[in-house]
């Protein structure tokens, strides 16, 4: 019993959770509430040198054609809607002449060769990056960089040939042929990302489905893919946007009829005057796509960045 309430009495003499905080928390000094304000300040300033180019813009879209080309710049102005507007149902008016680019058509494109060049890297890649992640087989690692050569190499090296076979082909000014050029900007993307999530899952998970009886196939499709979720999310959202971003291929591997919207920009362009206020306009719109499918996907983007950081 003596023993018992002992113990008991130094169980109740324990000091709490809360005052040991207490005891050992250490008080603000002036140095510590400086680097919180340096931290502040540094944060600060990369958050206003990313966005103030989309508030520039934005700005920028909402001037009349006065306005934008105002020296100094007129930080106090009318807003009008007049250059979005312009954009999808009237007339291009610029300070001297107008014009009248096809913006729908070119927004239109971008997304039909967008989407098909990333399903058409997922189709291509998922097989080939599960082969170099799971098969040991010669030359593997060789192979495995030759996919990341052709992302890295100069576009130049890829765009005189394509130019020549495409008009040789019939798919110059295509959308299948723009597609088949963009697998340069996705595929060995697509290829490098999933092959690092394929490496992540344990292989004791693929030999456990193998006994139960899974082919190849099977323990691809009802294992692995469905693990790499996020991983695949994430090389989804970026394969769009570097597609969707691309210049060069379609530049000079389309007409008018399929300029994505990057290159139907430069309609804005003319030997009179450079329509600001619409290409400004263009360019925030543009820019939703890539921003509603962030939102959608945005649960895995963290998790699936992070999914093949570790091995």
């Amino acid at each position: 019993m003596f023993s018992w309430g002992t113990g008991n009495a130094r169980r109740n003499t324990r000091p709490s959770e809360e005052s040991m905080r207490e005891r050992f928390a250490v008080s603000p000094t002036p140095m510590l509430w400086f680097r919180r304000a340096l931290l502040a300040l540094a944060v600060a300033a990369l958050v206003a040198w990313t966005v103030f180019p989309f508030f520039w813009i934005l700005l920028t879209s909402l001037k009349q054609p006065l306005d934008v080309i105002a020296a100094p710049p007129k930080i106090v102005f009318t807003p009008t809607a007049e250059n979005y507007g312009a954009l999808f149902i009237g007339q291009q008016r610029g300070l001297y002449a107008s014009a009248r680019p096809d913006f729908l058509r070119f927004f239109f494109n971008s997304i039909v060769i967008s989407c098909g060049a990333v399903g058409l890297s997922l189709l291509a890649g998922i097989p080939a990056s599960y082969a170099l992640a799971r098969y040991n087989f010669r030359f593997k690692e060789h192979l495995a960089f030759l996919f990341l050569s052709f992302r890295f190499a100069p576009f130049i090296t890829f765009l005189i040939p394509l130019y020549i076979l495409f008009q040789q082909t019939g798919l110059y000014n295509t959308y299948s042929g723009l597609i088949l050029a963009y697998q340069l900007i996705s595929l060995p993307f697509t290829v490098w990302m999933l092959r690092s999530f394929f490496m992540e899952i344990p292989l004791e998970v693929e030999e456990a489905a193998k006994i139960d009886g899974c082919s190849w196939w099977g323990v691809l499709t009802r294992i692995i893919l469905p693990l790499s979720l996020p991983g695949m999310a994430v090389t989804l959202i970026l394969g769009f946007m570097f597609c969707w971003n691309a210049f060069n291929y379609p530049l000079m591997l389309a007409g008018r009829q399929t300029f994505p919207v990057t290159v139907g920009a430069i309609q804005f362009i003319s030997y009179e005057q450079v329509l600001w206020g619409q290409m400004a306009a263009a360019s925030l719109v543009a820019v939703v796509p890539q921003l509603i499918l962030s939102l959608f996907v945005q649960k895995y983007i963290v998790r699936g960045l992070t999914m093949g950081a570790i091995r």
